[in-house]
């Protein structure tokens, strides 16, 4: 079984009003059908760089649009795609993200007949439209690790595989930890982990492990001291279009990057809500806690990350011997955005389906 399902999907075309779904009933519900999505041309169905916008329409991927209370908090999320499956696929955003940053990801599979079923696409607390909550004891990683192991059971899932960019990835690995029979697999893209800890844990004596990372946040503890005048600054920066500049080092080329995923950037940059995702994932201890994960293992990385070294490989490695671990080459931190269609081939257990690509096309964007 592949961590990204190959199969047709049967989606669930209903549109549930936004509101509190406190105990949302399994299944699709009849509705009116959801505009469609065309499918894109040649290049996107090779391995181009950055071929598609992000898309905050969820409609167009056959994608219903809840807000759940959950006992972790409120949390808006998109799903959908059901089949009879009790197993989901679940993605997890990374810090200053949302849902969307998938949609590349999702445009990728419906254009090389990779549709891509029971799928549960939150906005994790304190991102996107999920507002963080106000308990402190919630704010945690093992605490919103918790929180997505309830939303899936919440809507009548018992298994799961779960994907995570970034810091969503560090979330996955802690949720397959703590839930190591309901976890079937784990998918990693850019996953932060042992090198984001030890900037976190001494800033000044690590900051030459990950230099682009440790100068972030210092810069986000600075803007978030300055509280709204800081996101101020950020929405300024977004509408001179210099943020393109300030954000270059997370991509391979910044400047093929969409406008879309820019102004998603310049939108979800939250210094507090920062400061808050990486404080809290140096206080984990995830060496002694990954060693329990048994399901199959899955990272896939650019070559120009700046975020995750090769010690990290090592280090997670060691803590998760079964983890397969390769390299996108043109590729900085954003894997599912530069390059979505290799990142789900490199994610995917099963014989992988054909496309369309020549060797010229491979390292060109």
């Amino acid at each position: 079984m592949s961590i990204l399902m190959s199969r047709p999907a049967i989606r669930n075309h209903a549109v549930a009003p936004l509101g509190a779904l406190d105990s949302p009933k399994p299944g699709p519900r009849p509705g009116p059908q959801a505009p469609t999505r065309p499918k894109p041309a040649p290049p996107a169905t090779v391995l181009g760089y950055s071929p598609f916008a992000l898309d905050a329409d969820a409609r167009h991927f056959g994608l219903t649009t809840s807000s759940m209370r959950l006992k972790g908090g409120t949390v808006m999320v998109r799903h959908g795609r059901r089949t009879a499956s009790t197993t989901a696929t679940i993605l997890l955003h990374g810090a200053a993200g949302s849902w969307t940053t998938w949609t590349p990801l999702l445009q990728a599979a419906d254009a090389t007949a990779r549709d891509l079923t029971d799928l549960i696409i939150p906005d994790l607390p304190g991102w996107g439209d999920s507002p963080l909550p106000t308990d402190r004891a919630l704010q945690g990683v093992e605490s919103m690790a918790e929180l997505v192991a309830d939303l899936a059971r919440s809507l009548g899932y018992e298994r799961w595989n779960v994907v995570g960019h970034s810091m969503g990835g560090f979330i996955a690995l802690a949720l397959a930890a703590s839930e190591t029979r309901a976890t079937a697999s784990v998918g990693l893209v850019s996953a932060t982990s042992f090198s984001i800890q030890d900037s976190v844990r001494h800033p000044v004596r690590r900051f030459s492990v990950l230099p682009a990372f440790s100068a972030l946040f210092q810069t986000m503890r600075m803007l978030q001291l300055t509280g709204q005048l800081g996101r101020g600054l950020v929405r300024a920066l977004t509408r001179l279009d210099l943020l393109r500049t300030l954000v270059a080092p997370l991509f391979r080329y910044g400047q093929a990057v969409d406008a879309t995923v820019i102004a998603a950037l310049g939108t979800e940059v939250r210094p507090a809500g920062f400061v808050l995702a990486a404080t809290r994932a140096g206080a984990y201890d995830a060496a002694a806690r990954w060693a329990r994960i048994s399901c199959p293992v899955r990272s896939v990385h650019g070559d120009r990350d700046v975020f995750v070294t090769a010690q990290d490989d090592r280090q997670l490695l060691k803590v998760v011997p079964q983890c397969v671990i390769s390299t996108i080459a043109g590729t900085g931190h954003f894997g599912q955005i530069e390059r979505p269609l290799e990142v789900l081939l490199r994610l995917e257990f099963a014989v992988p389906l054909p496309i369309v690509s020549t060797p010229s096309q491979l390292g060109t964007f």
